[in-house]
């Protein structure tokens, strides 16, 4: 009884105390309670339709799946009904999106689709739907037909809207209760009858004298609409039924070649009650974006005030709770789950601070658990993004010695804390990388996977060719032919092993070191290092090249490393300088003399006579005998011939110096020297070597034909290198320069360590002919700037394999050439040749070609596609015809390329060169193919059979089958003229652009690049269900075509690293699946910044695309290796220490050196008992839960930080996207200092940023010549729009093209700016205080600042000033710390701001805001 009276006591003062706590503490308790923080970014602009962005994101896998989309959901069956929810509409959208898709691309569409990434792209169109709006008011006659209520107030709220730059994400009004319009350019549409009005009327789809609009290369233009036919645009949104209407009525049009029919989807504002539910699905809400990384940093209250007089009095901070473990001695079986929950109780509280020895093996014991753990990825983004919650849990764990010897083994190998991560073998910038750029990259490498299942190699079309081999007659092979195609009509997929190993391979890297092979006997060379007896006191050891010299010092080596071969015309300013000391030749000898070690020479040529073959159409390699059109140049080859073959190569380069000197002389305003100046300057240089008169000599050679053969050849050898076109070149040991002395000297060192590297490693040695080892290994035999690039203009590249999945494609028609005797050969190049035969570039481009065959290619072959406009004449049909017939059945003829050139060069003189009066008639044309066929024994029958038939109809419609063909793959009209070599489109500029020799260059720069590795893959490949006999040179040809043009269309990397060197059994996470087309390979340190996002990234594309997985763990490690912890040496240390009390005191006294010793690793303890990571991390991700599943709302995706530490300061970061710039325009409480237990009854701390803008990148270049159009005039352009379409911002390059008489003048700094900098003065101009401000991030005092101001005024700062075009914002702290750069090496950065995005203010600041401001230009 009194047992259970104490009991019920006991329990009556725990009543009162809780209640006495629940009245009178309940702020205090409240104040306790967990907090949260949930963070969130959102777009500028307003929602956009989940059905439209769907609609995009179709367009990306293919132009034809955008309108098939449209078709199957506007002959779908109604669904409304069971559509009550967001959640059930975006099903219903992934299910239509899946019947159009094969996995896994289905479910990377889903993603795509939750993460909103098209929505940029509707955007745009609600822009282009404004701008079409805003030119034809509703107002205007030509809609009078339609409401007019209310149509003033839209057109100025219209023009309100447009007024404001930040209001470009508005929707468009409802115009006149019109949901659709169309846009011709002319008038804008809003009833279906208006429209039909409108094609019945040949005055209106004349539409000459309207411009027509834009097209963009993001437009959906329909894929049966003509090139050449009036532009139509479609405003409107699928699901509407005037939008179904208007489809019908175009798309009728489209196919009979009467509009070309665009779509740009947009649901304007007001019409989202006239369509379904799930049409207008997130065009109502607010865009919450993913994509991005929130993080709560534990701030470092260094000055915070701290009581502690618990400390003084000896009493343990700990928690008591935490360290009772007496349950242990009672329940010893449970002793490991205990112990568990310890660690689960202190891992509940926040440190950021550990004893060192507690940190010691932390980054193996993080590897440990995240490899043993069921879900690695889980497991290592629960760590790093909760790390001071977990790392009491994780520094208690037992190490397992395998994983610490594995780790430390691969360290061996990478440096500790290195991140690397790839994609199918390329590798990613792990610092850079975002989910929108990982996302199209997986996209691009799943789209080439499905091309590539779905490339399907016909081999019925070899029987073709093979059969023909052995038919007579015409008629009758044609109907074999046609039933054994028929019978054969067998199609094969690439293995998906094979898809897999081609994904994976990696291109060879791209050499800037590009060299012409210039070694002929047309080099003039002054001197030689290693025979010339002037160098022989020179020491001949190549080793001698690796010893340290000073600065500048020239290394004199017995050995001809560096060649000097100067190309140019000897008769042009260029080749001889207006001033003769600084001229090329006068340079040379300078150089000469003063026994410059290199050796030098010279390649001369005349332009004159190269413009004169190439214009009359010559072989290159022809003669030209007629000696009264002699040009100044060709004399001067002439007579330097001779007097180097008569009196020495010195002599001869004194006669060019003299010339120049006379001219100079004479009248130095002339660029041209003179006859007589030619003819005296010889007379002067041979006359005290000659004893008959130089006259005499003079009159002699000019009826010598052998000197002037020799000028001509070297000016066709020139010619045959490209080089003609630069005027004036310098070959550093065949890499391409300007010609000056300065590039001289910086090509000169820019090879020497090249050459030293090369003698390093022993590549090169005393006995090796560097020039011949270098242009043997990287040699070209011809100079095109258009086909080397060198990374100055992107090369253009489209996929063949797309063009050939139809099944009438224009690619399964075409025939190919061959060069005589290789038609068996496998041919891993092909040329396909696109041709106006309407015109003369077109002729000669496909004379070149069948040029490019007749002097052989071993490894190309060749197609031709002719396009030309509707009213083509009858010879050009024919011409056309001709070639299809030959290359379809004769292509295997010895003479089939002879026959084909003849015809050409036939047709070009008759129909082409001559005056339509004077053309031939068209039975000329056909009489003369009958000859030419006969001649060389071609069937005669067959041709006769051929034009009898010929049908003009027929062959239009063929012609326009290959327009349509390359408007979709090029966005080209009509009458284009190009070269497609396995994907890269060129375009020639002008009749001599390309050549045979160029077609050679190309192949041979193709085979070496992006072709050779594929081929090796696709030979090796073991085609399963095909008779052997069909795997001939063609079907493996068109494949590796087709693969390769396909693979050169990714963007991606070429750097690669060779991850497989990493050992991977005790700490790596290993995913396999045999069945992915993507594969990741990484190295990720899991305490970092750059593991938080990998981590929850990995996770992405574990979910939406299951690639295989090999991921090395690599932690950053703070053991023994680090040099803190290394052993000591006391002389060393004894040694390095300062002549101090304490230094003595480490000579004399062991006890002091330990004490030193302890003292020194105690000062090193600081930095290490900091944690890796002092955040909690965040990275949003959506969902599917984003979308209601009660009504019809998407809330979109928030970051969520649950049970955050109450009595910690943290600081919120963003870490988005670059492109992006983001501001907070919801934040209650300061978010740089957040604590969360002054927030009082809050549970959950808010912040909303906003999408405030995306960065446009780029660069540009200046173009000193204007640009012409082919007319000749110049082009009338004068501003440039960008569009961006995507989150991910953009990067454009602009071409800067100066006016006419302003070539010399600079861009970005006035002729008086001097003068306005000394008016002005230093301290009234705010770049001034721009800059002092921007030297103070960098920290240094005042006055220095002020000095090196003033010194930077006064011309301090020495060499080319710096333009920085910028904003100020949060980014650009981190970019200033590149003035110490500038500083080292005395750049004068200027940097000029657009607006101004800082959260302080300083004087000036207002300035920052006008747009202008500060001389920007």
């Amino acid at each position: 009884m009194e047992n259970h009276f104490r009991s019920s006591f006991c329990v009556l003062i725990i009543l009162v105390c809780v209640s006495f706590c629940g009245f009178g503490s309940v702020s205090c308790g409240e104040n306790r309670r967990p907090k949260n923080v949930e963070v969130a970014v959102r777009a500028k602009w307003e929602g956009t339709p989940i059905l439209l962005e769907a609609g995009e994101l179709l367009s990306k896998e293919g132009k034809d799946l955008y309108w098939e989309s449209i078709d199957t959901w506007l002959h779908s069956v109604k669904e409304e009904d069971d559509s009550y929810t967001a959640k059930d509409c975006l099903k219903r959208i992934i299910k239509h999106g899946h019947a159009l898709l094969s996995e896994p691309l289905a479910s990377l569409f889903d993603f795509s689709l939750i993460l909103r990434s098209a929505s940029p792209r509707l955007v745009l169109y609600r822009q282009l739907a404004e701008e079409s709006l805003s030119s034809f008011p509703l107002l205007d006659d030509s809609s009078s037909n339609n409401a007019s209520g209310g149509l003033e107030e839209t057109n100025e709220n219209n023009e309100v809207k447009r007024s404001d730059p930040m209001l470009v994400g508005r929707n468009p009004e409802i115009p006149g209760g019109k949901c659709c319009w169309v846009d011709t350019g002319a008038a804008l549409f809003y009833d279906v009858a208006e429209l039909l009005l409108w094609l019945r009327s040949p005055t209106g789809l004349a539409g000459n004298s309207f411009q027509q609009p834009e097209l963009f290369d993001f437009d959906h233009v329909h894929f049966e609409s003509h090139p050449g036919s009036p532009v139509t645009i479609l405003y409107g949104a699928l699901g509407t039924d005037c939008f179904k209407e208007f489809h019908s009525t175009l798309v009728k049009a489209a196919k009979e070649g009467r509009v070309k029919y665009v779509v740009r989807p947009v649901l304007p504002s007001g019409c989202e009650s006239k369509v379904g539910q799930c049409v207008a699905v997130g065009a109502s809400d607010s865009l919450n974006l993913g994509g991005y990384g929130v993080e709560l940093a534990l701030k470092n209250m260094e000055y915070k005030a701290m009581d502690d007089s618990a400390i003084k009095k000896g009493v343990t901070l700990e928690d008591p709770r935490t360290e009772d473990l007496s349950q242990e001695e009672r329940k010893p079986e449970l002793t490991s789950e205990i112990m568990a929950f310890r660690d689960y109780l202190l891992s509940s509280t926040i440190s950021d601070t550990l004893d060192v020895w507690e940190l010691k093996d932390l980054g193996h014991q993080t590897a440990q658990r995240i490899v043993d753990a069921s879900d690695p990825l889980q497991s290592m983004q629960e760590i790093n993004q909760n790390f001071p919650s977990v790392v009491s849990s994780l520094s208690r764990m037992k190490l397992n010695d395998s994983v610490k010897d594995e780790i430390t083994a691969n360290q061996r190998m990478i440096p500790p804390g290195k991140s690397l991560m790839a994609l199918n073998g390329a590798l990613i910038n792990i610092e850079d990388i975002d989910l929108y750029l990982l996302v199209d990259l997986v996209q691009q490498e799943l789209s080439l996977a499905d091309q590539f299942s779905k490339l399907k190699v016909n081999v019925a079309k070899l029987s073709l060719v093979l059969f023909d081999m052995h038919s007579k007659d015409y008629r009758e092979q044609y109907i074999v032919s046609a039933l054994y195609f028929v019978d054969l009509n067998v199609v094969n997929e690439v293995p998906h092993s094979t898809i897999r190993k081609l994904l994976s391979t990696m291109s060879p890297p791209e050499s800037n070191m590009i060299r012409v092979d210039f070694r002929s006997s047309h080099v003039h060379y002054l001197n030689n290092l290693e025979e010339d007896s002037m160098y022989k006191r020179w020491r001949n050891n190549i080793n001698e090249i690796l010893m340290p010299v000073f600065p500048g010092q020239l290394r004199y080596i017995r050995k001809n490393l560096f060649h000097a071969v100067y190309v140019l015309d000897p008769a042009t300013s260029c080749g001889l300088e207006a001033s003769f000391n600084s001229g090329s030749v006068n340079m040379i000898l300078s150089l000469y003399e003063n026994n410059f070690p290199m050796r030098f020479g010279l390649i001369l040529y005349s332009s004159k006579f190269i413009k004169k073959v190439t214009s009359h159409g010559l072989d290159v390699s022809a003669k030209e005998n007629d000696a009264e059109t002699e040009d100044i140049s060709s004399l001067m080859i002439r007579l330097f011939i001779y007097i180097k073959e008569s009196y020495g190569t010195q002599t001869a380069f004194q006669f060019l110096s003299n010339v120049n000197r006379l001219r100079m002389e004479s009248d130095p305003a002339e660029d041209v020297p003179q006859t007589h100046h030619v003819d005296v300057a010889f007379v002067e240089t041979i006359l005290p070597k000659v004893k008959a008169p130089p006259q005499e000599i003079l009159l002699k050679l000019e009826k010598e034909q052998t000197y002037k053969e020799l000028s001509q050849e070297s000016s066709m050898f020139v010619f045959k290198l490209g080089l003609n076109k630069l005027q004036c070149c310098l070959l550093m040991n065949g890499l391409v320069f300007d010609s000056s002395e300065e590039v001289l000297m910086n090509a000169m060192n820019d090879e020497l360590t090249r050459i030293q590297e090369q003698v390093y490693y022993g590549h090169i040695n005393s006995r090796t002919d560097v020039l011949d080892k270098f242009l043997s290994e990287s040699g070209i035999s011809r100079y095109n700037p258009q086909i080397i690039a060198q990374g100055k203009v992107k090369p253009r590249f489209i996929s063949l394999a797309s063009g050939v999945l139809g099944v009438e494609s224009v690619m399964n028609d075409i025939n190919f050439l061959h060069s005589p005797g290789t038609i068996d050969d496998l041919k891993p190049i092909t040329h396909l040749l696109a041709v106006d035969f309407a015109s003369k570039k077109g002729i000669k481009l496909l004379h070149e070609g069948i040029r490019y065959l007749i002097e052989g290619s071993k490894g190309a072959r060749l197609g031709v596609l002719f396009s030309s406009n509707q009213d083509s004449d009858l010879p050009g049909l024919l011409l056309a015809k001709v070639f299809e017939i030959t290359t379809a059945s004769y292509s295997h003829k010895k003479n089939v390329l002879n026959f084909l050139a003849h015809v050409c060069s036939f047709y070009e003189q008759k129909y082409i060169l001559a005056s339509p009066v004077a053309a031939e008639s068209t039975q000329t044309f056909v009489d003369k193919v009958y000859d030419l066929a006969d001649a060389n024994e071609l069937p005669l029958k067959a041709y006769k059979s051929t034009f009898s038939e010929f049908s003009v109809e027929e062959m239009k419609k063929q012609l326009n089958k290959v327009s349509q063909f390359f408007y979709q793959l090029l966005g080209l009209e009509s009458g284009v003229n190009a070269v497609i070599t396995n994907g890269r489109v060129m375009f020639p500029g002008d009749e001599e652009a390309f050549l045979s020799h160029d077609l050679h260059l190309l192949e041979t720069m193709e085979f070496k690049q992006r072709v050779k590795h594929i081929a090796e893959i696709i030979e090796e490949v073991q085609w399963q269900d095909v008779d052997p006999d069909m795997l001939t040179s063609k079907f493996v040809s068109d494949a590796i075509m087709y693969v390769s043009s396909a693979m050169a269309t990714r963007e991606r990397s070429s750097e690669s690293a060779r991850f497989e060197i990493l050992s991977a059994e005790h700490s790596a996470v290993i995913i396999d699946n045999e069945n992915s087309s993507v594969h990741i390979d990484a190295v990720v340190d899991p305490l970092s910044t750059a593991g938080q996002k990998v981590s929850s990234l990995l996770r992405v594309l574990r979910k939406y695309v299951q690639p295989s997985m090999r991921i090395v763990l690599n932690p950053m490690l703070l053991n023994q290796d680090d040099p803190i912890w290394r052993p000591v040496d006391p002389s060393a240390l004894c040694a390095n220490a300062y002549e101090s009390d304490l230094a003595l005191k480490m000579k004399t006294d062991e006890g002091a050196l330990f004490s030193y010793k302890l003292v020194t690793l105690a000062s090193g303890v600081g930095s290490l008992v900091d944690l890796p990571l002092k955040n909690y991390y965040r990275y949003v991700v959506p969902t599917m839960d984003d979308f209601s599943s009660t009504d019809f709302t998407v809330n979109g995706p928030k970051a969520f930080f649950a049970n955050m530490p109450l009595s910690k300061t943290l600081t919120m970061n963003l870490d988005v996207p670059e492109p992006w710039l983001v501001e907070p325009v919801i934040a209650v409480h300061d978010l740089d200092n957040i604590l969360l237990e002054n927030l009082g009854d809050t549970r959950t701390l808010q912040a909303v940023f906003e999408l405030e803008a995306l960065v446009l990148t780029g660069r540009s270049s200046e173009l000193y010549a204007l640009r012409e159009d082919a007319d000749g005039t110049q082009e009338k352009h004068l501003s440039k729009r960008i569009t961006i379409n995507d989150l991910r911002g953009k990067v454009v390059h602009l071409e800067v093209v100066k006016k006419k008489g302003m070539e010399h003048e600079k861009l970005l700094i006035s002729s008086d700016d001097d003068n306005n900098s000394q008016r002005k003065g230093t301290h009234d101009s705010w770049n001034s205080n721009l800059f002092k401000w921007a030297s103070g991030f960098i920290g240094s005092n005042s006055k220095k600042n002020e000095n090196a101001l003033a010194e930077h005024g006064k011309s301090g700062r020495r060499g080319k000033t710096i333009n920085i075009f910028s904003i100020a914002s949060g980014h650009l702290q981190a970019k200033l710390e590149m003035s110490n750069y500038y500083g080292g090496i005395k750049l004068a950065p200027r940097i000029l701001f657009r607006d101004c995005f800082l959260s302080f203010h300083y004087n000036g600041g207002n300035k920052l805001k006008q747009p202008f401001a500060g001389g920007f230009e």
